[in-house]
């Protein structure tokens, strides 16, 4: 058991090691966006994964439920499952672990699909203390999210998908040391949220083969915010998406993908410059509680102490690179960039893969550029699953 406090468990979750209070450095300030449900920011496949953490405008898979759901429009086949899972920072901790199911059908001629996915993210047993150190039971924390997406194409180049989900996080399993009291105690909190993504793909005849150009565009997670207690309020990881994918065919088995994404949080600093108190430029808890969730998306883009600057350095970027024989074996690399001011997760990525008939495989493995990093060696496993490739396997051997 880790004899650690439950706010330290979840902010073990945001991987800001280096950022869980905020402390001068230098001339700046560390001013990180900490949010409720941080898993929800964890990529959950190893494809995208492998390409540092990136999936907006990438070929349709299985998993793009998570990423973007209009790219389901644009899938080889029909309907399909994946199931993936990831022991996560384990350089900290031994029982942390997220797991992710998706699917997704399309009705083609009768136009659109639907998709869905459930994620799992358990912290492992936490021992809880309270105020002077004593142990008052053991906890095992959690949060899950239950999604449904409907997804259609616009154009024959552009599809549009809207998503609905359901999140939940349990920190403490309803034990509090001082039962009774509505300002001590913590309960499971909930809420709703919705996605609206679009994707565009267009082929492009060349010498060597057929080409694809690749735009993706999702705002994630819009919606209320969750509370804990009686008296602050949480807001859930927001985010706009914006990314582009070139695939370039070499020849007729061998082809290359370049991917770029960038990743906005719409969620507002805790140093802002809307702060009431002008000299310090932070809001206390009950001022930040106090923002409205629609307040918060709007005000994310113009609230940074630092001006335009500070507000760049809340993008997050992920560049990738995808080999792939034959569109049967592949091979990914990729880099992901976020500010030292605000989380410092910076690390590359490796990854691998194979998609034989009705079966797709895929692995990843992370690099820390830090020695301090607590994802470096965080590996990702995915296993999916053509419903439509089977369903042909098993005519064709009932014909025979």
């Amino acid at each position: 058991m880790k004899k650690i406090l439950i706010s330290l468990a979840a902010a073990m979750c945001t991987t800001l090691a280096i950022a869980q209070s905020a402390t001068p450095v230098a001339d700046r300030t560390m001013n990180p966006l900490i949010t409720s449900m941080p898993s929800l920011t964890i990529a959950p496949d190893a494809r995208s994964a492998g390409m540092g953490d990136i999936g907006v405008a990438t070929e349709a898979d299985f998993n793009s439920q998570y990423w973007n759901p209009a790219k389901y429009a644009f899938m080889y086949s029909k309907g399909g499952i994946t199931a993936n899972y990831t022991p996560w920072l384990r350089k900290l901790v031994g029982d942390i672990d997220l797991a992710y199911l998706a699917g997704f059908y399309n009705f083609g001629d009768l136009g659109g699909g639907i998709g869905a996915s459930f994620t799992y993210f358990s912290m492992g047993d936490v021992e809880l203390m309270n105020d002077q150190d004593v142990s008052y039971g053991t906890a095992r924390p959690n949060e899950w999210a239950l999604d449904v997406s409907y997804f259609r194409k616009l154009h024959e180049y552009v599809s549009m998908s809207v998503a609905l989900r359901f999140l939940y996080s349990d920190l403490n399993n309803g034990m509090n040391s001082t039962p009774g009291s509505t300002a001590q105690e913590m309960h499971a909190a909930w809420t709703m949220a919705a996605d609206i993504s679009l994707y565009y793909r267009q082929p492009f005849e060349l010498p060597m083969g057929t080409s694809h150009l690749a735009l993706g565009f999702s705002l994630k997670n819009l919606g209320g915010k969750m509370t804990y207690n009686e008296t602050t309020s949480n807001f859930i990881p927001a985010s706009m998406n914006i990314g582009a994918s070139y695939e370039l065919p070499c020849d007729k088995y061998n082809f290359l993908t370049f991917n770029l994404e960038a990743n906005k949080m719409l969620v507002p600093s805790r140093y802002s410059k809307f702060a009431p108190n002008q000299e310090t430029q932070r809001y206390t808890d009950t001022e930040y509680s106090d923002l409205t969730s629609a307040k918060g998306w709007f005000q994310s883009f113009a609230d940074a102490p630092g001006g335009a600057k500070e507000e760049f350095d809340e993008v997050r970027w992920g560049a990738g690179i995808e080999y792939s024989y034959n569109k049967q074996f592949f091979a990914r690399a990729g880099y992901s960039y976020e500010n030292f001011y605000k989380g410092n997760r910076n690390y590359i990525t490796f990854g691998a893969g194979f998609h034989l008939s009705i079966v797709t495989l895929d692995v990843s493995y992370c690099v820390g550029l830090a020695s301090t990093n607590p994802l470096d060696q965080t590996m990702r496993f995915s296993l999916g699953f053509d419903l439509y490739g089977i369903k042909d396997l098993v005519n064709n051997k009932k014909a025979k």
